[in-house]
């Protein structure tokens, strides 16, 4: 807070109106989220702070012998036609439900006087209700101190605007039977909580006669305003300071010593016996010493007695009122803003099975939108594409198909194809790997394919155990390929003349597509790790309620990794086809795949024999046709086989990643009816008991809590704000 700026025009009541809109305020539960403009009275037990503050009432409080205040007290005066008293109480923020009902239901309005018997059984009352101990309750079972606020307004044509908070007085020993260790270090925190509103004036009462240095309370006083800003020294009992320690406290109030913005000030509170006395004048007892008393005589008129310090203490509070109050305005409305946010956070209430319902069909229906939009790439239709790039699913799926289709085509069979021409280069699907001709996702590392293995994404947790494992694979190899085939045929041929036995075919079609297996499976657990994580991704954006979201995932949890592991079924089904079935195609490009290995086997056997300069272009000699390289039975046949497992393996290769990525893929995965991304839907939701409800949608008792707690800040600042547009 600033500092409190003062000059002739400041002092005086003040706008009335202004201060009452303040009272209402903190009557509607405003101070408890926003810093208001207040007063307040501090000191330690035994400073004399009950007898300043019953002179500014004007006003006896009930005094029992073994402690003083227990709770927070709001003293509220106000200028009306009729003279009115009521009593009320306003709960501790962090109060049990059931405890606040009770507290904030209890009030008395039918107050006509407050004498001192009056008060004594009111505040009987408030301390039954607020659960708290009194005088004589050896019970244990009720707390000594209370973060409840007593709420007193007294009306009257006589009053004018003031408004006071007396805290608990802060003390250091503890008493048997009455406070503990944990009740200092309560009430000091308390206090605390009160001091350290930066709109606070604080009264810091005093005894004069002891040395202020020691006084703890106007050490938190410095600890929480160090500039004196807002600090308002009081001293108590100027009769009983030794004599020849006077001008200490002289010293004090005139400005000499221990200076503080605000400055001190000094009254004579009645005695023990002077209380007793029910005809006791306090003003003329108090007025009759600081007259007739030295030192005290000489002081500033303004500076001691009660009534001037209630004069003092309304101009102070309404210049503060008039710095603070377009502030507060603008807290009310921010607060109020942060807390509509922080509710929406936590979704639509969810007590009932039709609410929850409600709520998870909402939500199931705004997920489907999403995986609508992510799968037909309409990423400009919803801002959330732009935070998480885990929602753009079409385009990290098709990123995988093309890596997938690509290592097929590079690294899919064990042994790399002969060339069909003599070329320095031979070409990828043709002969031996090309390294410096691969694609960038392919590198060789001691003649192994290393990218980052067959997966290309990291393993999502709960799905470890249904994914294949990283590998890699290694590089095929052209100049094995002869060999290993003449060593089938010899294993398996027959009694054929120049031909060889059809399940040749399939044995070598086998071992050339085994690495099918592990590029395929690592395939597919990627897609599957894209798909989870946007559907992890989504519910992580449309679930504010962590509690919520893991329960929604743990209902989620088998369906999904049924339909996981369906896909994968259907890739171990097609891999069983393509590897341990028959080879059959009826593809034309087969044929012509073979015959242009036919054809280009002989073109290349020839080429040897051209003649290039002829006008007709590259000719041979009839003659020299027949000559051909002396070529044994089993070469001749071990080309044959290398020539149709090279053209059905083409044909193969293909189809098969077709059909992985149209079914395992496009119809188990991503586009089918019943996809992992079709689980959660309303329909999901209508087939839901109402056990499993309650499991997935209802509410944990923390969201309870909290949701109650910002109904309740929500109603509070929203009254707020209506106070401060209505003006009053």
């Amino acid at each position: 807070m600033a500092s409190i700026k003062q000059d002739e025009n400041s002092y005086g009541l003040g706008d009335p109106l202004m201060l009452l809109i303040i009272d209402k305020l903190f009557a509607c539960g405003a101070g408890e989220l926003v810093n208001l403009p207040q007063t307040i009275v501090i000191g330690d037990q035994s400073s004399g702070k009950s007898s300043v503050l019953e002179g500014l009432i004007r006003k006896s409080l009930p005094r029992d012998s073994g402690l003083c205040t227990r709770f927070a007290t709001q003293i509220i005066f106000r200028r009306s036609r009729e003279e009115r008293i009521s009593v009320s109480i306003v709960a501790d923020r962090n109060a049990a439900p059931d405890h606040r009902t009770r507290v904030e239901g209890w009030g008395r309005k039918d107050i006509t006087s407050l004498d001192s018997g009056t008060f004594t059984g009111i505040m009987s009352e408030v301390h039954d209700v607020m659960g708290v101990s009194q005088v004589g309750d050896d019970s244990g079972q009720k707390r000594t101190f209370s973060n409840d606020i007593l709420r007193l307004e007294i009306a009257g044509p006589d009053q004018e605007h003031l408004t006071v908070f007396d805290v608990p007085g802060i003390f250091k020993n503890t008493t048997p039977g009455l406070t503990t260790k944990a009740d200092i270090e309560l009430v000091k925190n308390m206090v605390l909580g009160y001091m350290e509103n930066p709109r606070s004036v604080m009264l810091a009462v005093i005894p004069a006669n002891v040395d202020v240095a020691t006084q703890d309370i106007l050490e938190l006083a410095t600890d929480v305003d160090p500039t004196g800003d807002r600090t308002l020294g009081v001293l108590t009992k100027p009769d009983l300071v030794d004599q020849g320690a006077e001008s200490r406290v002289i010293d004090l109030i005139e400005g000499r010593a221990r200076v503080m913005k605000l400055g001190w000030h000094i009254v004579r509170n009645p005695g023990q016996q002077q209380i007793l006395d029910g005809s006791l004048d306090r003003h003329s007892l108090e007025m009759d010493f600081f007259r007739t008393k030295t030192p005290w005589k000489n002081i500033q008129a303004d500076k001691i007695g009660i009534e001037s310090l209630r004069d003092r203490l309304k101009e102070i509070l309404a210049v503060l009122v008039r710095q603070e109050f377009p502030k507060v305005k603008y807290e009310i409305s921010k607060k109020l803003t942060n807390k509509h946010d922080q509710i929406k956070r936590l979704g639509p209430e969810r007590s009932s099975s039709a609410a929850q319902a409600a709520n998870l069909t909402e939500l199931a229906t705004e997920y489907q939108r999403l995986v609508t939009l992510s799968l037909d790439a309409k990423f400009g239709s919803d801002e959330r594409f732009e935070k998480s790039f885990a929602l753009r699913l079409a385009p990290a799926i098709m990123a995988r198909f093309v890596t997938f289709e690509k290592e097929m085509a590079w690294g899919g069979h064990e042994y790399s194809f002969l060339p069909n021409r003599k070329e320095s280069t031979p070409q990828s699907e043709a002969g031996a790997m090309d390294v410096e001709n691969q694609p960038p996702y392919v590198a060789l590392i001691g003649g192994r394919i290393n990218e980052s293995g067959v997966r290309k994404e990291e393993d999502t947790e709960g799905l470890v155990d249904i994914l294949q494992p990283q590998e890699t694979l290694a590089v095929p190899d052209g100049k094995d390929i002869e060999m290993w085939l003449h060593q089938v045929y010899k294993t398996s041929r027959g009694f054929e003349l120049g031909t060889f036995d059809s399940s040749i075919l399939a044995t070598t079609m086998k071992k050339q597509s085994c690495k099918w297996v592990s590029l395929s499976l690592g395939y597919i657990s990627d897609i599957i790790v894209i798909v989870h994580r946007f559907i992890t991704a989504t519910l992580d954006l449309l679930c504010y309620d962590d509690t919520m979201k893991q329960s929604l995932f743990n209902t989620l949890a088998d369906g999904l990794s049924n339909r996981y592991q369906t896909a994968i079924k259907q890739v171990s089904f097609l891999l069983e086809v393509e590897r341990n079935g028959l080879p059959m195609t009826l593809n034309h490009y087969f044929n012509d795949n073979l015959e242009k290995c036919r054809q280009e086997r002989m073109v290349s056997m020839m080429q040897e024999f051209a003649i290039n300069d002829c006008t007709h272009g590259s000719v041979i000699r009839l003659s020299d046709a027949r000559h051909t390289h002396p070529m044994s039975n089993t070469d001749h046949v071990v080309q044959d086989i290398h020539d149709i497992l090279h053209s059905y393996y083409k044909v193969a290769r293909k189809r098969y990643v077709d059909n992985v990525v149209t079914q395992a893929t496009a119809y188990f995965l991503i586009a089918g009816p019943e996809t992992p991304l079709t689980l959660f839907s309303p329909m999901f939701v209508s087939g839901l008991t109402h056990e499993e409800l309650e499991h997935v949608a209802g509410e944990a008792p923390r969201t309870r809590r909290e949701r109650a707690r910002l109904n309740r800040d929500i109603a509070s600042l929203t009254e707020a704000k209506s106070v401060l547009s209505r003006g009053r």
